[in-house]
């Protein structure tokens, strides 16, 4: 049985940080919203905090640090109290030993010991007289920059983990842009120059740029600002459906409105109409919930996204290490990162006598990892931790399991070519609908990104046209990693630039290469 129909200014699929930001603001001038979120009991997304008994668990590891003074102001407005300063610390482990991110080439040598740093440097020398000549994939790429052996301790195994695919599959172009600034020659130079005291220059050879040595982070996780959000929401007499997917979405060109259909956890259906409704549902759910159905729908139906589960452990034991998260670069195990919550905050765990780490395992909704109960991947969790060195399993005392699926949207070689054709026939036929966020446009984007477009959307609603090109907001790859922090001014003044209108690098599959 279907509810009454309402009717609402604008009506927003997705409690994620896009939704919440433009459900919030445009509360703020006024307008009438509602939100509908799948999820019956917490909005934030994959920014959300998961809590098990007391302990809490950042699903991904989220660092508050933006560019953009206005994604900062917000973040003030909403959580004005409540943030901490904490220290920034990632690196890679492999087989037993701690190595800096991004990598030091001489410390990653030193590490390594004299025979396997010996053959490291013979196969980078090799492939320097002898690099290949078409270069075309990732792993061209990095083995013609550091030769064959260190592409294989420090730049295969987690790449595959992440990306679910080869990285002779790779396109060259991400490697690129993401090991930007890491030479090896330079690095091994300068790290003599230093042993002989010759080099005073304070830095470490890479010629990167300076990182962030702390953040900004909510002192119970990041879901604090994600329900904070909420909460504003409702108290701007707002309405937010939980436990609700879109049913389905219809253009009503007598009426010029938007008619939607929401389905609760037991079949029932709420009704409602809307002038213009925001999107951050995933582009591929969003075509097959729209009617009638569009003639992109191929495209969309191909565009793929990789998910991923978190085991945390609790242990009886000191911290396994000071670090917010390390990388995985071991193919003897499937982990690919391993987070230490206390490092994130201390109020994350609430025991002292306990270390709380999460293992974070990539993997495609139906495989193997995904499909495994909860009790065997705690079991595997712990296997891997005793294989790697890091915790006798007997120390271990809890444990639990979150899944985020379509964490990461997948970019293969044709992937932009789908969204292209499904954002130009939706955006052409309907001017009312808007996309937003990491999935609501297909785009590999950190939380304050997806917070800008959101932030443009409304101005866009409020103004009656699209003032703003939403589709410019995106990010560089180092982005979170440098510069300091709101030192963007507002978008109107400098236009999209104070939102970075450069695109993160991910990984695209070579053409005429299909996914396994």
């Amino acid at each position: 049985m279907a509810r009454a129909t309402n009717h609402v200014d604008v009506a927003i699929i997705g409690a994620g940080p896009a939704g919440l930001t433009a459900g919030y603001l445009l509360g703020k001038q006024g307008f009438t919203v509602t939100l509908i979120e799948k999820d019956a009991k917490q909005v934030g997304g994959i920014s959300r905090t998961v809590e098990h008994r007391g302990f809490r668990f950042d699903i991904g590891g989220h660092r508050f640090f933006s560019k953009s003074r206005e994604v900062v102001d917000l973040w003030n407005e909403l959580l004005p109290d409540d943030f901490i300063e904490r220290p920034r610390m990632s690196r890679i482990f492999y087989r037993g030993k701690f190595y800096s991110y991004p990598l030091r080439a001489f410390e990653a040598l030193r590490n390594l010991g004299l025979i396997q740093s010996t053959l490291c440097m013979a196969s980078f020398f090799r492939w320097k007289l002898f690099p290949h000549r078409e270069v075309r994939s990732f792993e061209q790429w990095v083995v013609n920059q550091f030769g064959s052996r260190l592409f294989g301790i420090f730049f295969k195994t987690y790449t595959e983990k992440v990306w679910g695919m080869p990285c002779s599959e790779m396109s060259a172009d991400w490697a690129a842009q993401r090991i930007k600034g890491l030479s090896l020659g330079k690095a091994v130079l300068d790290g003599i120059r230093r042993s002989l005291g010759l080099n005073r220059k304070p830095n470490d050879g890479m010629q990167a740029k300076t990182l962030l040595e702390s953040f900004r982070y909510p002192r119970k996780g990041p879901g604090m600002m994600w329900d904070a959000a909420r909460d504003r929401i409702l108290e701007q007499g707002n309405c937010l459906l939980m436990g609700h997917r879109l049913h389905q979405l219809s253009w009503d060109e007598t009426a010029g409105l938007w008619r939607i259909a929401a389905m609760d956890e037991a079949g029932r259906l709420t009704l409602m109409t809307a002038d213009h409704v925001i999107s951050s549902a995933p582009m591929r759910e969003l075509a097959t919930r729209l009617h009638p159905l569009p003639e992109s729908l191929p495209q969309a139906m191909s565009l793929g996204y990789r998910d991923f589960l978190t085991v945390a452990l609790m242990i009886r034991s000191e911290d396994l290490f000071p670090d917010n998260w390390i990388y995985i670069h071991d193919d003897r195990v499937k982990v690919g990162r391993i987070q230490n919550f206390r490092s994130w905050s201390p109020e994350m765990v609430p025991d002292p006598a306990l270390a709380c780490v999460g293992l974070e395992y990539f993997c495609f909704e139906g495989d193997g990892l995904w499909s495994s109960s909860d009790e065997a991947l705690i079991e595997l969790a712990k296997r891997e931790l005793a294989e790697l060195g890091l915790c006798d399993p007997r120390q271990v005392v809890g444990g639990a399991v979150v899944r985020q699926e379509k964490a990461y949207p997948v970019y293969d070689d044709a992937y932009a070519d789908n969204v292209a054709a499904v954002r130009t026939e939706l955006e052409s036929r309907y001017p009312t609908l808007h996309f937003v966020g990491r999935n609501g446009m297909h785009r590999y984007n950190n939380q304050d990104h997806a917070m800008m477009t959101a932030m443009l959307t409304a101005r866009n609603i409020a103004a009656g046209r699209r003032r703003h090109d939403v589709w410019s907001v995106n990010e560089d790859a180092e982005y979170h990693e440098a510069g300091r922090e709101g030192e963007e001014g507002p978008t109107d003044a400098v236009g999209v630039k104070a939102a970075l209108a450069s695109e993160r690098q991910v990984p695209t599959r070579l053409p005429g290469r299909k996914a396994a």
